[in-house]
């Protein structure tokens, strides 16, 4: 029996119609708490483990794993590009300005990507790897806990360039910050409270030595520094001293993850530029977060969670984009 025109026409027409529905569910794919509930049910638990082996004799490793995921997830996306080392076809992200000499934790990673692969070969990418011992870092440290939304793939290359121009920088003004998190699709809201990561970790004296005595040319320190924490800042980077000795981002509470970053704030005690401009901007919309968050730990820890799914959906590679890499240091095959 033949078809007739039209029932032929439907019938290819539904393939197409199919084919479109499902191109727009694999570009709006959704990243999922659940994602390896059936193929690596433990690996929260692996990652956790190999983390709290970590602090043991690094307690500053938390504040650098939750940093990997933020420069990761600024550039192209949360891909693990940022982990890629460079080949005859690859400038890593390693070596951008924002970087090199400063991302650490790459061999923590590698230890984590080990042990899942020991227990779930090929399963989990690099990608969720890094949004995991994120939220690990942050919760070992007694901050918040989160689902964290798992599901995405590994990249096949790095963006060096992009690295350079996407992330923000110590030394930027408020407004230069903010259009960065503008441009991931980050508001107000997720700008302060991720900064209030800087309540752990440590930071090199030439990310801030600016402000110490010479600040933007005007031969004196920055003003919006409080004069005794000035006073401790000089001794521990004199000029002419080492552009690499460590500073606790939080002088009150510095391996602990609380709401202490805001009060420092609000004492003129933020150790970076980019810290004490969220309270020191005049009429800044921040200012009222920064408060909000210095009377309330649990809204910091709520928006900080919020915030962190936010930043981990930046872009990633689902479906069939992308790879999981065997190896969090190179693509397959390479």
């Amino acid at each position: 029996m033949f078809s007739s025109p039209k029932t032929s026409a439907c019938s290819l027409v539904l393939p197409i119609i199919l084919a479109a529905l499902v191109l727009v569910h694999q570009s709006n794919a959704q990243l999922s708490a659940t994602f390896y509930a059936t193929t690596c049910t433990n690996v929260s638990a692996i990652v956790t483990s190999v983390i709290q082996q970590a602090l043991q004799s690094d307690s500053r490793i938390g504040a650098s794993l939750i940093r990997l995921h933020f420069h990761d997830c600024f550039v192209n996306g949360c891909d693990a590009s940022l982990l890629l080392d460079s080949t005859s076809s690859i400038l890593s992200e390693k070596f951008a300005a924002p970087n090199v000499n400063s991302a650490r934790g790459f061999d923590v990673v590698d230890n984590i990507k080990t042990a899942v692969e020991n227990s779930c070969p090929g399963v989990v990418s690099c990608a969720d790897i890094l949004a995991l011992a994120a939220e690990a870092s942050v919760s070992l440290s007694g901050g918040p806990s989160w689902n964290v939304l798992l599901g995405r793939r590994d990249s096949l290359t790095a963006n060096q360039a992009g690295a350079n121009t996407s992330i923000p920088s110590p030394f930027e003004g408020l407004s230069n910050i903010t259009s960065k998190f503008s441009a991931v699709g980050l508001n107000t809201n997720d700008l302060v409270a991720l900064s209030g990561a800087h309540t752990f970790g440590r930071a090199q004296c030439r990310t801030f030595s600016n402000r110490l005595f010479n600040f933007s040319g005007t031969g004196s320190p920055d003003p919006t520094l409080n004069t005794t924490y000035l006073a401790t800042l000089q001794q521990t980077c004199p000029q002419g001293g080492s552009g690499s000795t460590l500073a606790n981002l939080d002088p009150t509470t510095p391996d602990s993850f609380d709401n202490n970053y805001f009060t420092n704030l609000q004492n003129n005690q933020g150790l970076l530029q980019s810290d004490q401009e969220l309270f020191s901007t005049t009429d800044a919309a921040t200012i009222a977060i920064v408060n909000s968050f210095s009377s309330s730990q649990t809204a910091f820890f709520q928006s900080f969670a919020q915030s962190m799914i936010n930043m981990g959906n930046i872009s990633p590679l689902t479906g069939s984009n992308g790879e999981i890499r065997a190896d969090c240091k190179k693509v397959n095959g390479s």
